[in-house]
């Protein structure tokens, strides 16, 4: 709210307030046991500590001070007790809302003491105490409200401070988790292919040239995913180009790049495909890419077999290699950055050694959201309806995969 809207809101109340106190006390004046009738000095004093009130916000000490005094003369001079007490007590609950707490206390007990004189000098006021408690009332209960709306939006705005400071941890480490495993894939991908590249560059440099154009292709796809992760958090107001947003339906590509690295991926997949929420879809995709990556860092034997299973509440994954092919790390950002992902979708997550002897890597992702199934995605012509399987790269005797309740076409390359 800004000042001018702020004068105006309390210019419109304080001319209300004054407008309500004149009329109601002229009209309840002949019923009023009075040591002084109310004649035009006590109606001005009324309509003065009313209008004081427009500068409320502004300048709440000099309000509470204007009124104060008008109030405590009116009472002192006789006058009956009245609506000019509600100004004083707006006046009140003013400055313990704006002013800080130290401020606000000791400015409200000054404004008592003023308020109090009348107690010992009018003889219609109740005596002594008698006096001083439901004078003090007029204070106490005011100042004590205004404190507890100060304290309560404080506490409302330290807690959206705090939200809005968590957001932008959460967003950090998003980022975070989607630059790892973009460089982390590019680079390992890229590391085994400059291997090859180097191992064939002398006897077959036609084989290592393809080497080299697979490392060029890795790497502009890697920026491609980069830049468009980082264009997030630069918030351009320039549309810059962007890569495909990561998803299911890219597991082809993913299981080609694996591929030309050298990773034999059996990709399975059962039900029926269809579209996915984008958070689900990224975080499947980053789950798969993230575990093909640890095969291929770590791995001894370059095999794995994806499993990508699509249900009606959601999707199930499941990464296995032979469990001396790898050596899982989860002091990184690597397991715990996929369990953060699942997890953070209410989904469940695991990465261990199973009973078959493979180590294995399994998520399952609920869909918050049911899409129909009309609405399917195309999947790349190597994987069709649902139960088929693609693979790639060059036969290992890595030993046989784990077995599983689905339907596989086609011979391993």
């Amino acid at each position: 709210m800004t000042v001018s809207t702020s004068l105006r809101r309390d210019a419109a109340f304080a001319v209300g307030l004054a407008v309500v106190a004149t009329v109601w006390t002229w009209a309840a004046a002949p019923y009023l046991q009075q040591e002084r009738p109310i004649d035009v000095q006590g109606f001005a004093m009324m309509v003065g500590a009313a209008l004081v009130l427009t500068i409320r916000r502004q300048w709440p000490l000099l309000a509470l001070a204007v009124t104060a005094t008008l109030t405590s003369v009116y009472l002192v001079v006789g006058y009956p007790y009245g609506p000019i007490m509600v100004a004083f007590l707006v006046a009140v609950y003013t400055v313990a809302r704006y002013l800080p707490l130290r401020r606000a206390l000791s400015s409200c007990a000054a404004a008592l003491a003023v308020l109090l004189v009348h107690v010992f000098t009018n003889d219609a006021a109740l005596p002594g105490l008698l006096g001083v408690i439901p004078g003090s009332a007029w204070v106490v209960v005011p100042c004590a409200v205004g404190v507890s709306v100060r304290a309560r939006r404080e506490y409302a705005e330290r807690t959206r401070a705090e939200a809005l400071r968590q957001q932008i941890l959460d967003e950090r480490l998003r980022v975070a988790q989607e630059v790892h495993d973009v460089v982390g894939h590019g680079l390992a991908a890229i590391k085994m292919q400059a291997d090859v590249a180097l191992h064939l560059l002398a006897k077959k440099p036609e084989q290592a040239e393809a080497a080299l154009d697979a490392i060029s292709r890795t790497s502009t796809e890697a920026l491609d995913e980069l830049r468009a992760t980082l264009a997030v958090v630069r918030r351009t107001d320039v549309e810059s180009p962007r890569a495909p947003t990561p998803g299911l339906g890219r597991i082809e590509d993913l299981r080609q790049r694996m591929s030309e690295a050298g990773l034999v991926v059996e990709v399975d997949v059962t039900g029926r495909r269809r579209r996915l929420p984008p958070a689900a879809d990224l975080a499947a995709y980053r789950v798969v890419q993230e575990s093909l990556t640890n095969v291929l860092r770590h791995g001894r034997t370059k095999v794995a077999t994806v499993r990508i299973g699509y249900e009606t509440g959601g999707v199930t994954l499941a990464i296995s290699n032979p469990a001396d092919a790898v050596r899982a790390r989860e002091d990184g950002l690597g397991i715990p950055g996929m369990r953060q992902r699942v997890t953070s979708l209410g989904g469940e997550f695991s990465a261990g050694r199973s009973s078959r002897g493979f180590f294995e890597v399994r998520a399952t992702i609920p869909l918050a959201e049911e899409i129909p199934y009309d609405e399917e995605i195309p999947y790349d012509e190597e994987t069709s309806e649902a139960g088929e399987t693609s693979h790639a790269g060059a036969t290992s005797d890595a030993g046989e995969y784990p077995s599983g309740d689905h339907t596989t076409t086609g011979d391993r390359s």
